[in-house]
């Protein structure tokens, strides 16, 4: 009895949708309110970065679907993750809701992940390591881009508003991949290791993957882990030529509704 091939993925269904780029549109008209220095400067540098932080999280998301189809998981067209659309992804609750919730309140780069993979249409430990790796990759080079301008040395005559926005969005790159990349069950870090372990520990490790997340943020509360994992921060940071001024003074901006004192020219 023949059997049925996999459908092929459309052009419909690689297009970018609307939704994405009209986030994009808004990012990059904030951005230039910030460079501009208009007179709601701090509200402009709020839905900049926001703005930027979803079309990363947008772009994590496609990574990992992009990767899985070259994998040999086509289904990855019909469910629309192809489109960059947030609102196609499993649980946007988790991918986008939360994630830009957690910039908001403490200004960290939480997580998300909601695109369903068919694993059993993939074949090879290492490509289904590197459909997780894909993601938390896409946050290292999105921290990189950001971090740009600092470690080459090309600020001069750029506003301060827009440098400290900068700073602040490469900081909150840097936080998601290094969570992203933590061993943890439900993170994409466990998912680079786990088709290397072995079955028994994989069944045994299983019914606790829904609450990764919850206890990877359970842990940041504590003061000690807080500091480390920041220090950390700081360092890949201040290694990118990010200061811990640039990243101070763009939380500040962006939590524009706590106000803040005359932001320095740098």
């Amino acid at each position: 009895m023949p059997t049925s091939s996999p459908s092929p993925v459309r052009a419909a269904d690689r297009r970018i949708s609307p939704v994405f780029l009209a986030i994009t549109a808004v990012t990059a008209v904030a951005g230039w309110g910030v460079w501009a220095g208009v007179p709601a400067v701090g509200l402009a540098v709020f839905l900049f970065v926001t703005g930027a932080w979803v079309v990363s999280l947008c772009l994590h998301e496609y990574a990992h679907a992009r990767t899985a189809l070259h994998s040999g998981d086509v289904s990855v067209g019909a469910k629309g993750y192809l489109t960059l659309n947030p609102l196609k992804y499993t649980h946007a609750l988790l991918s986008i809701v939360l994630p830009v919730l957690f910039v908001i309140l403490g200004g960290i780069g939480l997580p998300g992940g909601a695109v369903f993979i068919e694993r059993s249409r993939i074949r090879g430990r290492w490509r289904h390591s590197l459909i997780s790796a894909a993601g938390p990759l896409t946050n290292v080079v999105f921290a990189v881009v950001c971090a740009a301008p600092f470690w080459l040395g090309t600020l001069d005559g750029v506003p301060p508003y827009f440098r400290y926005a900068l700073g602040f969005l490469a900081l909150l790159q840097v936080t998601a991949a290094i969570l992203n990349f933590l061993p943890v069950p439900g993170l994409d870090g466990y998912g680079v290791v786990e088709p290397w372990l072995s079955r028994k520990v994989r069944r045994q490790v299983e019914p606790f993957a829904p609450y990764g997340l919850l206890a990877v943020f359970a842990l940041l509360w504590i003061p000690e882990v807080n500091r480390a994992f920041f220090g950390l921060v700081d360092a890949v940071l201040g290694g990118l030529g990010v200061s811990e001024w640039d990243t101070y003074w763009g939380r500040r901006l962006y939590q524009f509704w706590l106000g803040t004192d005359e932001v320095p020219a740098g």
